[in-house]
């Protein structure tokens, strides 16, 4: 299931183009934020090495590697990282 990154809103589209918005809050969709390749504290925030870079991450691009990540996928990063660490080691 995909879920916007704004509102937390499901999102039934099959495939998600530039200029598609959330029905429920009006965001964009089409946004790194949503995609499977965002990652903070990459090059870019992507882990898509030939993406061009995008400024702002929560605006409509138009990045032809544009996945959109699927609910429970937390964007990766240091805090995922943390508490896969923290995971390991709970009692």
């Amino acid at each position: 299931m995909k879920k916007c990154h704004k509102c937390g809103a499901a999102i039934e589209l099959e495939e998600v183009f530039r200029r598609d918005e959330c029905g429920a809050c009006g965001a964009d969709l089409h946004v790194c934020l949503n995609c499977e390749f965002f990652e903070r504290d990459r090059a870019n925030d992507c882990r898509e090495p030939q993406a061009e870079r995008v400024v702002e991450k929560d605006r409509s691009n138009y990045c032809d590697y544009f996945r959109f990540r699927q609910a429970g996928e937390a964007p990766s990063g240091k805090g995922s990282a943390k508490k896969g660490w923290d995971d390991l080691f709970k009692k």
